[in-house]
C-alpha cells in the first residue's frame, strides 16, 4: 500500500482554521539569571485526500474446487461493478483467498456432541480500494448493497481517511505555534518588567489528529490519529524557555 502508513496520510482542498493559544507560563529567577517559560499551541483543520476502503465476500461448497469457481465468478462481478462505478483498475487490490473447513456438530438425545460432521468449505476473498477520489469512493461504499442484486453478499468495512501531506502540515503548525509562543513570551516579559535575551530551550508536545470539532478528550498522551473522519483537525503544542533580564 502506498506510503499512507508512513506519512500517516491524511488537500484536495484545505480548510484552514488556525487558532493559537497559550496554555501556561512561568517566570523563574535564580541567583544567576532569570528565565521565562511559555507553552502555546496551534490547530489546523483540513480535509483528507486519500481514502482506503476494504470489503470481503465468501462462497461455500462441499468441495474446494466448487467454492473456488463460485468465488471466482463473484470476484469478476465485484471488479466489473467497481470499474463501472468509476474506480480505476490500479486502485483495486484483491488479496489471496482464505479457505476454511466447515463442520457441524451431531448431538445425541442427551444433548452431548457425538461427532463433528464435515460440511464443506468456505472461501473468502478480500478487496481493498485505495484512491485520491475521496468523495467518489465514499459514495460507492454507501451504495455497495447494490451487489446483493447480483447475489453477492458483500461485507463492507467503514472507509478510512488519510492525508498525504502530513509532514508539510506538521511543519506549518510548528512554525505557527512557535511564533505565537515567542510573541506571548515577549509580551509576558514586558508586562513583568523584564526583557528576553536569548532562547534557553525549546520542545514540542505530542502531535494530535482528531475528528474536526472533537473535544480535547480525544487527545492521547501518545498522540491521537483519527482515520475514521474525512474532516480532521491537527493540534500541536510548543514550549519555549527564554533567558530574561
Amino acid at each position: 500500500m502506498k506510503n499512507y502508513i508512513n506519512v500517516i496520510i491524511l488537500g484536495v482542498s484545505i480548510i484552514v482554521c488556525v487558532s493559537i493559544l497559550a496554555i501556561s507560563f512561568v517566570i523563574v529567577k535564580t541567583h544567576q539569571s532569570a528565565y521565562i517559560a511559555v507553552t502555546g499551541s496551534a490547530t489546523k483543520s483540513f480535509i483528507s485526500d486519500l481514502i482506503v476502503w476494504r470489503g470481503s465476500f465468501s462462497q461455500k461448497a462441499m468441495t474446494s474446487k466448487e467454492a473456488f469457481e463460485k468465488l471466482k465468478t463473484d470476484t469478476e462481478s465485484v471488479k466489473a461493478y467497481l470499474l463501472d462505478k468509476g474506480v480505476q483498475e490500479n486502485e483495486i487490490v484483491f488479496s489471496s483467498i482464505e479457505m476454511n473447513e466447515n463442520y457441524e456438530k451431531e448431538y445425541n438425545q442427551d444433548g452431548r456432541v457425538t461427532r463433528n460432521i464435515f460440511a464443506g468449505y468456505t472461501l473468502t476473498q478480500r478487496v481493498t480500494i485505495e484512491s485520491s477520489e475521496v468523495d467518489k469512493i465514499e459514495r460507492i461504499s454507501r451504495n455497495i448493497t447494490e451487489l446483493i442484486d447480483l447475489g453477492i453478499q458483500f461485507f463492507s468495512l467503514r472507509p478510512e481517511y488519510y492525508y498525504t501531506r502530513l509532514d508539510e502540515l506538521k511543519l506549518d503548525l510548528i512554525a505557527k505555534a512557535t511564533e505565537n509562543t515567542r510573541i506571548r513570551a515577549e509580551t509576558i516579559a514586558k508586562e513583568s518588567g523584564s526583557k528576553i535575551i536569548k532562547l534557553r530551550s525549546a520542545s514540542l508536545g505530542v502531535f494530535q489528529i482528531t475528528a474536526e470539532n472533537s473535544s480535547a478528550e480525544s487527545y492521547s498522551s501518545g498522540g491521537a490519529f483519527d482515520v475514521m473522519s474525512k474532516n480532521k483537525t491537527a493540534f500541536i503544542t510548543t514550549r519555549l524557555e527564554y533567558i530574561t533580564k
